[in-house]
């Protein structure tokens, strides 16, 4: 009668190891999902995982809806801004021109 009653184990082996499968299998569930997270997260062609670019309208309405700015300049920056001669280079009317000023 050597090993009897499983060599005097108890009770607090069985939840132990009860305890120990769940780490074990906890640990095998989390390392798939951490691989097929971290597969899936690459950077896409489409670029969706990027910040969302700033769109000068929804500046310039910011900054008419904030004071910065009157209604004339918002109309005058916006048209200046939607125009062709807008890509070809910075605006003339930055904060302290001559038009400004009242040279």
């Amino acid at each position: 009668m050597m090993w009897w009653n499983h060599g005097d184990w108890g009770v607090g082996s069985w939840v132990s190891m009860s305890v120990m499968m769940l780490v074990v299998w906890g640990l095998i569930i989390g390392l798939i999902v951490w691989a097929v997270r971290s597969v899936s997260e690459k950077p896409s062609a489409t670029g969706t995982d990027r910040r969302p670019a700033v769109i000068p309208d929804d500046v310039l309405s910011g900054r008419l809806a904030r004071g910065e700015i009157t209604e004339e300049e918002f109309v005058r920056r916006r048209s200046l801004l939607h125009s062709s001669a807008a890509s070809a280079g910075p605006p003339a009317d930055r904060k302290g021109s001559d038009d400004e000023r009242g040279d």
